[in-house]
């Protein structure tokens, strides 16, 4: 998983396009938003979910899946790979940058280690998935 890492890294940073990539695969482990609320909980302090709170320190997260990175409307603190970035949120790209977000891109402004535990990483995608997804109005 670090080379996959490594490879997205240097992707980035070059600038290049989301159809540049490296293959990610398609499917996670398995994971529960239930259990993923809990391991989101340190997040908080940084980024909400839900779309009404706007940003804190790190942009909202509602409807991060799709959206093209370091783009979120009103949020100025991204860094430079961020504001930079061409690549679009996917729970896969996610998933990789939540094991170690320090070492995919050093210049992060975001103060997390990351969450090293494939299970807990699994599971906060399935509660960002479900936290995040943004509601249309009937």
């Amino acid at each position: 998983m670090l080379r996959m890492v490594l490879l997205i890294s240097l992707a980035l940073f070059a600038g290049v396009a989301q159809a540049q990539l490296p293959e990610l695969s398609s499917t996670l482990p398995q994971g529960s938003a239930e259990r993923g609320r809990l391991v989101f909980a340190p997040c908080r302090t940084c980024h909400y979910p839900e779309a009404y709170v706007g940003h804190n320190n790190g942009p909202n997260l509602s409807g991060i899946f799709g959206m093209v990175a370091g783009k979120q409307k009103g949020f100025r603190y991204y860094s430079e790979t961020f504001a930079q970035a061409e690549f679009v949120w996917t729970p896969q790209l996610m998933y990789a940058w939540l094991e170690a977000p320090m070492e995919m891109f050093p210049d992060t402004t975001m103060m997390s280690l990351g969450v090293p535990d494939p299970q807990d990483r699994a599971d906060l995608i399935a509660y960002l998935l479900q936290a995040t997804a943004v509601q249309v109005e009937q």
